[in-house]
């Protein structure tokens, strides 16, 4: 799964953007607070007007401070996916059942520092674990290959059975990095800059969707 991410695209021509990656499989959006991250995005009208203009199913991701009072709206307005950060909240279970209970798939994202063991054992109420392989707050950064790790440790739990969620990854994700996270056991790979500085943008998701789908045949 390919999820172009709209931070690095002209926000002044947001449905244009949009439908230069139709046939994605997520579009991500990337919701900054200034706050929880130092950078300022856009937020939830932004996102209904979006909606209205493509039907790519929106990938939320959520950088701010209290996921619980927030997060649910996005959900309630018709996004496929939110995901809120682990170091954002005390609650995620909580913050998890309340975007599930306004019809949206829920997921957690952690930063490249933050470990994942402590959260294992909540994952089954999650739909998505969102690896970050930069520091959230900015696009255009180097893939961290350390974070790998994670997920290697999650997508074993997959392959188990023990949990049933999408393993995505987020940060300078392009050509030369596609394939090790794809080894790494990601389904999902959102990528900014590597699509948005482009020419022709539905043929690079193309062209990663194949890169990451070799690894795993």
């Amino acid at each position: 799964m390919i999820a172009p991410s709209i931070l690095s695209a002209d926000f002044a021509h947001l449905a244009d953007e949009a439908a230069a990656v139709e046939g994605s499989d997520w579009l991500h959006v990337d919701v900054m607070d200034a706050h929880f991250v130092p950078n300022l995005t856009l937020g939830l009208p932004v996102v209904e007007s979006l909606l209205k203009a493509t039907d790519i199913p929106l990938d939320c991701h959520l950088m701010i401070e209290d996921p619980g009072r927030w997060a649910p709206g996005y959900a309630e307005a018709g996004a496929y996916n939110v995901t809120f950060h682990a170091e954002a909240t005390d609650d995620p279970i909580a913050v998890a059942r309340d975007i599930r209970a306004a019809g949206g798939k829920a997921g957690l994202s952690v930063k490249p520092n933050t470990p994942i063991e402590p959260y294992l054992e909540i994952l089954r109420e999650f739909d998505t674990l969102l690896v970050m392989s930069v520091e959230p707050g900015f696009g255009g950064q180097s893939f961290i290959p350390g974070v790998l790790e994670k997920a290697r440790i999650v997508r074993r739990l997959v392959d188990a059975g023990e949990l049933r969620l999408v393993v995505e990854i987020d940060g300078g994700i392009n050509a030369d990095t596609i394939e090790q996270a794809a080894e790494a056991g990601i389904d999902c790979f959102v990528a900014g800059s590597a699509v948005y500085n482009t020419a022709d943008r539905g043929e690079t998701v193309r062209k990663l969707r194949y890169q990451a789908a070799a690894v795993w045949r």
